[in-house]
């Protein structure tokens, strides 16, 4: 039963982070500023976007920077604390790198 809660946690942590990169993508000043960060080229989205770090690294842009975590639970109707949250439920996500799966 813990396995299908986590699996669950992920699965929903994971439909966050796509709603964030729909948000970044979807502002002309957040997706440039992405992209610089991450050192993804636009082009290259989709393959990064396979990657098991991505989902977390999406998640951790937006939680970086107040004004664009606010204006991302405001524009989804989340709480804030839902994208630490999320964080935690995927690999890479906090700082037990040994343990993220």
């Amino acid at each position: 039963m813990a396995q299908d809660g986590r699996a669950a946690e992920r699965e929903a942590a994971e439909a966050l982070a796509v709603s964030a990169l729909g948000f970044i993508a979807a502002d002309p000043e957040l997706l440039p500023r992405f992209l610089a960060i991450t050192g993804i080229e636009a082009r290259d989205i989709r393959r990064a976007a396979a990657s098991r770090g991505f989902p977390a690294g999406v998640l951790q842009f937006v939680a970086a920077h107040e004004p664009t975590l606010l204006a991302f639970a405001q524009a989804t109707g989340n709480d804030p604390s839902s994208v630490a949250r999320a964080l935690k439920a995927l690999p890479f996500g906090d700082d037990r790198f040994e343990a993220s799966t």
